[in-house]
């Protein structure tokens, strides 16, 4: 994966293309198949919101970051549910195991009619001290993306991200 900001791909776009684009993704999955350049535009969309994300927590103090108007709630669900889960660095298997699937399920379920796009493929930094690189990016659904900035974000695991870039700048 190139670093934030590498990428041409939906930068590159004019307004007409990028309509188009958006009207495509909002057709049904079973419209497509298993068509290459949709899934193109899926992993730029994803690598779009993680490159939005990480600015975001580069330039503003993560423990002050809002990132729905459930957070309470998902906090509080993902924590009564994920008490021992270790989100500073997050094992793979946490996430994708046959066991952690099926204890995900319900989690994320609970959210289907209250997170727009709970189910939508996104990417999630394994280290949280670390950039999005292909090393340190894991696909998620947007609900354990959610989940898991929330709490990293209330919990201190961000805060790196911050000040490392407040320090570069001088701060």
């Amino acid at each position: 994966m190139a670093a934030p900001g590498e990428l041409g791909g939906l930068s590159s776009l004019g307004a007409a293309e990028a309509m188009s684009v958006a009207e495509a993704l909002s057709l049904p999955a079973e419209s497509y198949g298993n068509d290459p350049n949709v899934e193109m535009v899926w992993a730029m969309k994803a690598y779009q919101h993680a490159e939005v994300y990480f600015n975001l927590i580069s330039s503003v103090d993560p423990r002050l970051l809002k990132l729905t108007r459930l957070d309470d709630g998902i906090y509080t669900a993902f924590r009564t549910e994920f008490p021992d889960l270790r989100i500073d660095v997050i094992d793979p298997e946490d996430l994708k195991s046959p066991a952690a699937k099926e204890k995900w399920r319900p989690f994320c379920m609970q959210f289907e009619n209250q997170v727009e796009d709970f189910n939508y493929g996104t990417l999630l930094r394994l280290d949280s001290s670390q950039e999005y690189t292909e090393e340190n990016t894991i696909f998620s659904t947007r609900i354990q993306f959610f989940a898991i900035e929330i709490a990293r974000n209330r919990e201190g695991c961000n805060d790196v991200i911050y000040n490392n870039r407040h320090k570069r700048a001088g701060k």
